[in-house]
């Protein structure tokens, strides 16, 4: 199946302006639903004496009224379990403790902090420096390897996929975690990953360019060339992404449907946004 994807890429430059267009104006008015890791909070350990699920623990939490919904892990091997929830009066923190108690006779509370929202703050600056290091460190790759242009075009489909990213979070009201920051590094790799592939196969068909052959025809065919495996790569990863979000549990839940939308989102920026925004600008300059 010939596929016209730059003779058609004003159509892709729509599809991808409207859902940036949707998303900022989702971000600037209903924000994000920053989770406990990124506010202020309580967190509780407890020694539960006796094997336990997270399941069974959340489950107990349910039957008090919070506002966001309570993170639960269990330390290690151990039989303790961490309880991060919103901050925490004293009847609430009471309410807990009396419900875990219910189940769990001999359980006992080992510590209870204050989460300073002064951490999530240094949390989002780190994964912000992390994600412009890595941004850093790929341009000056790809510009040693292809050219500066080829570089800028895959910054900005790295940007296009995590905007797509938050714009669902933000119309959804999902609530985002550290693991949401650790989701969105993974989607930068996987992003550039398949964008550089792509750009290896225009810079070998441009060796073997043919007299009066366009810069858009060769980018073209080297689309069609790459085409299958990078959607047949793209299915293989969300089978096994997908196996995690339904699956997986509430807890991973963030996490595994921000890989699954990124995933998405990066093969159609690498096939879709990235060449084009490329020839346009090689169009402009040559």
């Amino acid at each position: 199946m010939k596929l016209e994807i730059i003779r058609n890429r004003r159509k892709f430059y729509l599809i991808s302006a409207i859902i940036l267009v949707i998303g900022l104006g989702s971000l600037f008015i209903r924000g994000l639903n920053l989770g406990i890791d990124f506010s202020s909070g309580t967190i509780l350990e407890i020694d539960l004496q006796q094997e336990f699920t997270t399941g069974d623990i959340r489950g107990l939490i349910s039957q008090v009224e919070l506002h966001q919904e309570p993170v639960v892990r269990q330390i290690g091997d151990s039989n303790m379990v961490q309880i991060k929830t919103e901050t925490l009066d004293t009847e609430k923190r009471s309410q807990i403790l009396e419900l875990i108690n219910g189940k769990y006779q001999d359980a006992t509370l080992e510590k209870a902090d204050q989460v300073d929202p002064i951490f999530g703050q240094e949390l989002a600056r780190q994964a912000l420096f992390a994600l412009l290091i890595a941004n850093f460190l790929m341009v000056i790759y790809i510009t040693w390897r292809f050219e500066f242009k080829f570089a800028i075009a895959a910054i900005l489909a790295l940007l296009h996929d995590v905007i797509v990213v938050l714009t669902a979070f933000s119309l959804l009201q999902i609530e985002i975690n550290s693991s949401f920051v650790a989701a969105i590094l993974l989607i930068v790799g996987y992003s550039i990953n398949d964008t550089i592939v792509i750009f290896d196969r225009i810079r070998e068909n441009l060796k073997r360019r043919k007299r009066g052959e366009g810069i858009e025809v060769i980018v073209n065919n080297s689309l069609q060339q790459t085409m299958r495996r990078s959607v047949n790569t793209s299915l293989t990863t969300l089978l096994a992404v997908g196996a995690l979000l339904i699956l997986g549990g509430t807890t991973l839940r963030p996490f595994s449907l921000a890989l699954f939308l990124g995933i998405i989102s990066g093969t159609y920026s690498s096939i879709f946004f990235a060449s084009p925004i490329w020839v346009d600008w090689k169009n402009r300059t040559s």
